[in-house]
């Protein structure tokens, strides 16, 4: 059965972006690993996203990489990194469109376009690319099932939250643990309510 999966990279004390909304220190910190290590986790995402047939993201998110990836001068990186994998913006402003993108700007509840997801993945699995508002917003509504987090060597001290939300240990299953040396990599299960 398809699984909505929460994705994401944080730091050891919880944040996947800084204070500036950068990822710089991620780039740094995985600038300082193993090529071994860091082919094993380009690896990791291939089979990931081998699984994915939708993908979500919030504004912040879908502005990042417009300007790291300069999509809107070089609209085929979207189609190299993603295929066309459907994609749903959530967003409460207009946004810049990458030409050739099969992306849907959306607001509102998660519920519908979670459903709008599941039909278009045909059975694969859907990607909740970020940031934590938004999955929380589909921990909320019961419709995340893993937390796949890639923790990274790095103490930010402040910045966008990993997910906030409070879940309890109740509420998480850890079914996976791994490192490589530098990162380790932590997949929860999240527990249904019923």
């Amino acid at each position: 059965m398809a699984k909505a999966q929460y994705l994401v990279a944080a730091s050891i004390d919880g944040f996947i972006a800084d204070t500036a909304g950068s990822l710089e220190w991620l780039f740094e910190a995985e600038s300082q690993a193993s090529n071994e290590a860091r082919a094993l986790r380009e690896e990791q995402f291939r089979q990931f996203f081998a699984a994915t047939g939708a993908m979500t993201m919030g504004a912040t998110t879908y502005e990042w990489f417009i300007r790291h990836e300069d999509l809107l001068a070089n609209p085929a990186r979207w189609q190299e990194y993603y295929g066309d994998v459907p994609s749903w913006v959530f967003t409460h402003r207009k946004l810049a469109v990458v030409p050739g993108a099969n992306i849907s700007f959306v607001s509102g509840d998660v519920r519908p376009v979670y459903d709008q997801m599941t039909a278009a993945a045909g059975g694969r699995n859907l990607w909740v690319v970020g940031g934590g508002e938004l999955a929380g917003k589909f921990a909320d509504a019961a419709l995340l099932d893993e937390i796949i987090l890639t923790v990274a060597p790095v103490m930010l001290g402040a910045g966008a939250p990993l997910l906030p939300r409070r879940l309890t240990s109740d509420q998480l299953r850890l079914t996976e643990c791994s490192h490589d040396g530098t990162f380790a990599s932590l997949t929860y299960t999240l527990a249904q309510p019923g």
